[in-house]
Protein backbone atom coordinates (compact mmCIF):
# COMPACT_ATOMS: atom_id res chain seq x y z
CA UNK A 1 0.00 0.00 0.00
CA UNK A 2 1.61 3.32 -1.41
CA UNK A 3 0.33 5.50 1.72
CA UNK A 4 -0.13 9.71 1.90
CA UNK A 5 -0.18 11.24 4.90
CA UNK A 6 -0.46 15.00 4.69
CA UNK A 7 -0.62 16.69 8.04
CA UNK A 8 -2.79 20.31 7.58
CA UNK A 9 -2.62 23.57 9.80
CA UNK A 10 -5.05 23.36 12.03
CA UNK A 11 -4.61 22.65 15.72
CA UNK A 12 -4.53 18.46 16.38
CA UNK A 13 -1.45 17.66 15.05
CA UNK A 14 -1.11 15.02 17.65
CA UNK A 15 -3.94 13.11 15.64
CA UNK A 16 -0.67 12.74 13.21
CA UNK A 17 2.32 12.34 15.39
CA UNK A 18 0.54 9.50 17.03
CA UNK A 19 -0.54 7.96 13.44
CA UNK A 20 2.96 7.91 12.45
CA UNK A 21 3.90 6.36 15.73
CA UNK A 22 1.72 3.93 15.18
CA UNK A 23 2.45 2.92 11.34
CA UNK A 24 6.19 3.31 12.32
CA UNK A 25 5.79 0.57 15.28
CA UNK A 26 2.90 -1.85 13.85
CA UNK A 27 2.95 -1.49 9.88
CA UNK A 28 3.01 -4.15 8.14
CA UNK A 29 5.74 -4.02 5.69
CA UNK A 30 3.39 -3.72 2.14
CA UNK A 31 2.79 -0.19 3.64
CA UNK A 32 4.96 2.89 2.73
CA UNK A 33 3.56 5.94 4.41
CA UNK A 34 4.48 9.01 2.61
CA UNK A 35 4.49 12.60 4.41
CA UNK A 36 3.76 15.94 3.03
CA UNK A 37 3.28 19.39 5.75
CA UNK A 38 1.39 22.32 5.53
CA UNK A 39 3.27 25.16 6.39
CA UNK A 40 0.51 25.89 9.34
CA UNK A 41 1.03 22.55 9.65
CA UNK A 42 5.02 22.74 11.13
CA UNK A 43 4.20 26.01 13.17
CA UNK A 44 1.36 24.11 15.06
CA UNK A 45 3.35 20.59 15.37
CA UNK A 46 6.28 22.44 17.15
CA UNK A 47 3.01 24.10 19.56
CA UNK A 48 1.75 20.49 19.98
CA UNK A 49 4.25 18.33 19.81
CA UNK A 50 7.77 19.97 20.52
CA UNK A 51 10.69 20.76 18.19
CA UNK A 52 9.86 19.02 14.72
CA UNK A 53 12.80 16.48 13.84
CA UNK A 54 12.32 15.39 10.63
CA UNK A 55 14.87 12.41 11.26
CA UNK A 56 12.77 11.07 14.21
CA UNK A 57 9.77 10.18 11.86
CA UNK A 58 12.02 8.18 9.55
CA UNK A 59 9.46 8.53 6.92
CA UNK A 60 10.07 10.70 3.30
CA UNK A 61 8.54 13.69 3.72
CA UNK A 62 8.09 15.94 0.58
CA UNK A 63 7.93 20.10 0.34
CA UNK A 64 4.35 21.02 0.13
CA UNK A 65 5.16 22.76 -3.03
CA UNK A 66 6.39 19.99 -4.72
CA UNK A 67 4.44 19.35 -7.56
CA UNK A 68 7.20 17.14 -9.31
CA UNK A 69 6.20 14.53 -5.97
CA UNK A 70 5.23 11.11 -6.96
CA UNK A 71 1.96 11.55 -5.71
CA UNK A 72 1.59 14.90 -7.74
CA UNK A 73 0.15 12.63 -10.37
CA UNK A 74 -2.49 10.05 -10.49
CA UNK A 75 -0.07 8.15 -13.22
CA UNK A 76 1.62 7.10 -9.82
CA UNK A 77 -1.07 5.12 -8.46
CA UNK A 78 -1.01 5.81 -4.59
CA UNK A 79 -3.84 3.61 -2.69
CA UNK A 80 -4.79 6.07 0.22
CA UNK A 81 -4.68 9.23 1.70
CA UNK A 82 -4.64 10.94 5.18
CA UNK A 83 -5.18 14.15 5.61
CA UNK A 84 -5.02 14.41 9.36
CA UNK A 85 -5.64 17.32 10.91
CA UNK A 86 -7.46 19.06 8.17
CA UNK A 87 -8.60 22.60 8.49
CA UNK A 88 -11.63 24.00 6.69
CA UNK A 89 -9.49 26.09 4.69
CA UNK A 90 -7.98 23.11 3.42
CA UNK A 91 -11.28 21.06 2.93
CA UNK A 92 -13.00 24.19 0.88
CA UNK A 93 -10.04 24.10 -1.29
CA UNK A 94 -10.19 20.53 -1.96
CA UNK A 95 -13.63 20.49 -2.37
CA UNK A 96 -13.64 23.31 -4.72
CA UNK A 97 -11.20 21.44 -6.88
CA UNK A 98 -8.42 24.15 -6.10
CA UNK A 99 -4.90 22.44 -6.24
CA UNK A 100 -2.60 24.86 -5.32
CA UNK A 101 -0.26 23.43 -3.35
CA UNK A 102 0.22 19.50 -2.65
CA UNK A 103 -1.65 18.39 -0.42
CA UNK A 104 -4.80 19.57 -1.84
CA UNK A 105 -3.51 18.61 -5.80
CA UNK A 106 -2.68 14.72 -4.11
CA UNK A 107 -6.03 15.00 -2.81
CA UNK A 108 -8.00 15.72 -6.30
CA UNK A 109 -5.89 13.47 -7.54
CA UNK A 110 -7.07 10.60 -5.28
CA UNK A 111 -10.46 11.64 -6.07
CA UNK A 112 -10.38 12.08 -9.55
CA UNK A 113 -8.75 8.04 -9.23
CA UNK A 114 -11.41 7.17 -7.34
CA UNK A 115 -8.86 5.89 -4.75
CA UNK A 116 -9.41 6.23 -1.05
CA UNK A 117 -9.44 10.02 0.49
CA UNK A 118 -9.48 10.02 4.29
CA UNK A 119 -10.12 13.71 5.92
CA UNK A 120 -9.65 13.93 9.42
CA UNK A 121 -11.69 17.50 9.86
CA UNK A 122 -10.45 18.83 13.58
CA UNK A 123 -12.33 22.21 13.89
CA UNK A 124 -15.69 23.05 15.85
CA UNK A 125 -18.33 24.19 15.30
CA UNK A 126 -19.13 23.60 11.75
CA UNK A 127 -20.81 26.27 9.85
CA UNK A 128 -23.21 25.80 6.59
CA UNK A 129 -20.45 26.13 4.29
CA UNK A 130 -18.12 23.39 5.77
CA UNK A 131 -20.60 21.30 6.06
CA UNK A 132 -21.47 21.69 2.36
CA UNK A 133 -17.78 21.36 1.56
CA UNK A 134 -17.17 18.25 3.45
CA UNK A 135 -20.77 17.08 2.26
CA UNK A 136 -19.19 17.65 -2.05
CA UNK A 137 -16.32 16.27 -0.70
CA UNK A 138 -18.39 12.94 0.72
CA UNK A 139 -20.03 13.15 -2.46
CA UNK A 140 -16.97 12.93 -5.15
CA UNK A 141 -16.08 9.44 -2.97
CA UNK A 142 -13.85 11.18 0.14
CA UNK A 143 -14.32 9.78 3.80
CA UNK A 144 -15.26 12.20 6.35
CA UNK A 145 -13.30 11.19 9.79
CA UNK A 146 -13.88 13.97 12.21
CA UNK A 147 -11.47 13.96 15.07
CA UNK A 148 -14.52 12.86 16.99
CA UNK A 149 -12.66 10.57 20.05
CA UNK A 150 -15.14 8.08 21.35
CA UNK A 151 -15.11 7.36 25.03
CA UNK A 152 -16.82 3.85 25.42
CA UNK A 153 -13.47 2.56 25.52
CA UNK A 154 -13.07 4.19 28.84
CA UNK A 155 -9.38 6.02 27.54
CA UNK A 156 -7.34 6.55 30.38
CA UNK A 157 -5.27 9.75 29.35
CA UNK A 158 -5.43 11.79 26.30
CA UNK A 159 -3.40 9.67 24.48
CA UNK A 160 -5.66 6.59 24.77
CA UNK A 161 -8.38 8.90 24.14
CA UNK A 162 -6.26 10.43 20.61
CA UNK A 163 -5.57 6.28 19.59
CA UNK A 164 -9.62 6.14 19.22
CA UNK A 165 -9.49 8.06 16.00
CA UNK A 166 -6.03 6.65 15.09
CA UNK A 167 -7.72 3.11 15.85
CA UNK A 168 -10.37 4.39 13.40
CA UNK A 169 -8.15 6.05 10.62
CA UNK A 170 -6.10 2.57 10.69
CA UNK A 171 -9.52 0.23 10.45
CA UNK A 172 -10.48 3.05 7.09
CA UNK A 173 -7.04 1.95 5.57
CA UNK A 174 -7.79 -1.55 5.89
CA UNK A 175 -5.03 -2.80 8.07
CA UNK A 176 -6.60 -4.42 11.31
CA UNK A 177 -5.41 -2.19 14.46
CA UNK A 178 -6.29 -4.43 17.23
CA UNK A 179 -8.63 -2.02 18.75
CA UNK A 180 -11.33 -2.18 20.93
CA UNK A 181 -14.35 -3.12 19.46
CA UNK A 182 -17.74 -2.14 20.48
CA UNK A 183 -19.44 -5.02 22.44
CA UNK A 184 -16.30 -7.10 22.91
CA UNK A 185 -14.26 -7.39 25.56
CA UNK A 186 -11.15 -5.21 26.19
CA UNK A 187 -8.21 -6.32 24.22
Amino acid sequence: MKLILAIGGSSGSTYALKLIQWLQANVPTHVRPELVFSSNALINWEMENGAFEPAQLGLPIYNNRDFFAPFASGSARYDAMVIIPASMGLIGRIANGISDDLISRAADVMLKERRKLIIVPREAPYNLVHLRNMTALCEAGAIICPASPSFYSQPADIDALVMTIIHRIIDLLGIDSQSKRWGSESL
